[in-house]
C-alpha cells in the first residue's frame, strides 16, 4: 500500500461518505480522508464526513500524543485541514450518530511502512505543512513530516524557504538521511531541480530574459534564472550611486556571457520591479530519476573547476 500525504491528489467532492461506504471502510481497515470541521474544547477532531460527523478522540488525533512527544499544537493545526483516518465504529454523542475516527493509527502503519520500505535516495512525494526560518516541514505520508533545511531547498541560495515554497504545496523531495530510531525523515529538494546543464539548456547569449533578485552585493546582484541557476549582474564602478533592486524583486537581464567551466552566467541589468514573486513562479520543473531513486547527484558540468556533488 502507498500512504499518500494527507489530502495529496484527491478532489473534494471524494471527503463525503455515505453510511455503507464508511462501514465499507471500517470493515476492510481502509483508509479514509476528510476535512476536520473543529477541534473541541477537549482537543477532539469533529470531522465532516458528509453522511454524518466523525470524531477523532485527542489520544487518536496524532501519533505521540498517547506519550506525550507530541504536544496538542499538533492536534489544533489539523483544523481546517484534510486528514486521514481509520473508522473505528459509531456512537451517540448529545442524541447524534458519529463516527468514531483514528488518525493515530494511520500515522503509525504509515511511519512503520516508510522505516521499513523508504531508502536513503528515494523520491517521494511531499506535501509542505509549514514553514520556519530554517526550512520547510513536509507531509510525506499520512501526517509524517520531514525537514527539508534550507540550504537543501535548492542550488540558488535563498533567504527563507517561504522564498521556495508555501503551506499545501506539493512537491517532489529525494530522502537524504533516515532515523531509525527517532522515526525521522530528512530530505532534499535541490537534487530534482536539474544540473548546471539541465538548467543552462534553456538559455544562450543574447538572449533577454527575466529572473528574481536573490543577493545584491558590493560587486553585483545575483539574480536567479531556475532555481538551480543564477547569474550575477556586475555594479559598474562608474556609477557613483547605482540604484539597486532589493532581494526578491523581478528583474529583466540580458545574458552577456555563459562560462561552463566556472558555472558562470554574467548579466547585464535591463531593468526590475520590486512587486512580489507570485506563488506561480514556485512551479518546478522536476528532473526525476527513471526508477525513482537516486546514489548521487553530479550538479558540476564535466570539465568544471570545482564539482559540486550530493552522495546519497
Amino acid at each position: 500500500m502507498k500512504y499518500l500525504p494527507e489530502g495529496f491528489g484527491i478532489s473534494e467532492n471524494q471527503y463525503l461518505y455515505t453510511y455503507a461506504s464508511l462501514e465499507q471502510a471500517r470493515i476492510q481497515r481502509k483508509i479514509i480522508e476528510a476535512r476536520v470541521v473543529m477541534c473541541d474544547s477537549s482537543h477532539n477532531l469533529i470531522v465532516d464526513l458528509g453522511c454524518m460527523k466523525g470524531i477523532a478522540p485527542r489520544v487518536c488525533a496524532a501519533y505521540g500524543i498517547k506519550d506525550g512527544s507530541v504536544r496538542d499544537i499538533a492536534i489544533l493545526s489539523r483544523t481546517g485541514k484534510i486528514c486521514c483516518f481509520y473508522v473505528e465504529g459509531y456512537e451517540t454523542r448529545n442524541g447524534e450518530r458519529m463516527a468514531v475516527l483514528n488518525r493515530e493509527s494511520v500515522m503509525r502503519d504509515a511511519l512503520n511502512h516508510m522505516l521499513q520500505n523508504f531508502h536513503i535516495g528515494d523520491v517521494v512525494d511531499a506535501k509542505i505543512t509549514h514553514i520556519e526560518r530554517f526550512g520547510a516541514f513536509a507531509d510525506i505520508g499520512c501526517g509524517n513530516v520531514g525537514l527539508i533545511n534550507i540550504e537543501n531547498c535548492s542550488v540558488s541560495r535563498i533567504a527563507h524557504p517561504s522564498d521556495r515554497f508555501f503551506c499545501g504545496q506539493k512537491i517532489k523531495a529525494v530522502i537524504k538521511d533516515i532515523d531509525k530510531d527517532l522515526g525521522r525523515f530528512t530530505l532534499s529538494h535541490k537534487e530534482l531541480l536539474g544540473t548546471w546543464n539541465d538548467n543552462i539548456s534553456g538559455f544562450s547569449v543574447g538572449q533577454t530574459v527575466s529572473g528574481i533578485v536573490r543577493s545584491v552585493m558590493d560587486y553585483g546582484v545575483f539574480v536567479e534564472l531556475t532555481p538551480n541557476l543564477s547569474g550575477l549582474a556586475e555594479i559598474h564602478t562608474e556609477d557613483v550611486c547605482p540604484i539597486l533592486p532589493s532581494p526578491g524583486a523581478q528583474a529583466t537581464v540580458y545574458i552577456k556571457s555563459i562560462i561552463p567551466e566556472k558555472m558562470k552566467i554574467k548579466l547585464n541589468m535591463i531593468d526590475f520591479s520590486d512587486s512580489a514573486v507570485v506563488c506561480e513562479r514556485l512551479k518546478y520543473r522536476y528532473f526525476l530519476p527513471s526508477a525513482e531513486h537516486m546514489d548521487s547527484f553530479v550538479y558540476s558540468p564535466q570539465g568544471a573547476e570545482k564539482t559540486v556533488i550530493t552522495v546519497f
